[in-house]
């Protein structure tokens, strides 16, 4: 009985995933912005980071990175491998800067991700 339940799981998600990727079509982009942790994105309504440190001390703590954009869109960075894993390594060295970044955008609901191909300092 377990084991069909298990099976089941397996297949809802793999519909799931399906569904996913049949309605989001990547787009390839280049965005400007700046690194900092998504919990002081949406809670404290910044424009830019408060400083390198925080945004370390809090990536560290385990808030994951996001880009904010002059405009106030972020942009979640994912992998796009399966099983996914945390894009905060990647994104450690450029906390709290302004950056560059390409690669591609997927939309979902109002949110955006990015598979980040290239990230580098803007000068």
């Amino acid at each position: 009985m377990r084991h069909h339940k298990f099976i089941n799981l397996v297949l809802l998600l793999s519909l799931v995933m399906a569904g996913f990727a049949a309605e989001t079509t990547p787009k390839e982009i280049a965005v400007k912005g700046y690194v900092l942790d998504s919990a002081c994105a949406f809670t404290k309504g910044l424009k830019k980071p408060i400083s390198a440190e925080c945004a370390t001390a809090c990536a560290k703590a385990g808030s994951p990175l996001v880009i904010l954009t002059p405009s106030g869109a972020i942009y979640w960075p994912i992998a796009d491998s399966t099983p996914s894993s945390s894009q905060n390594d990647k994104l450690l060295p450029f906390a709290g800067k302004n950056v560059s970044v390409s690669g591609k955008v997927f939309e979902r609901g109002g949110s955006k991700a990015i598979v980040i191909s290239k990230i580098e300092p803007v000068r």
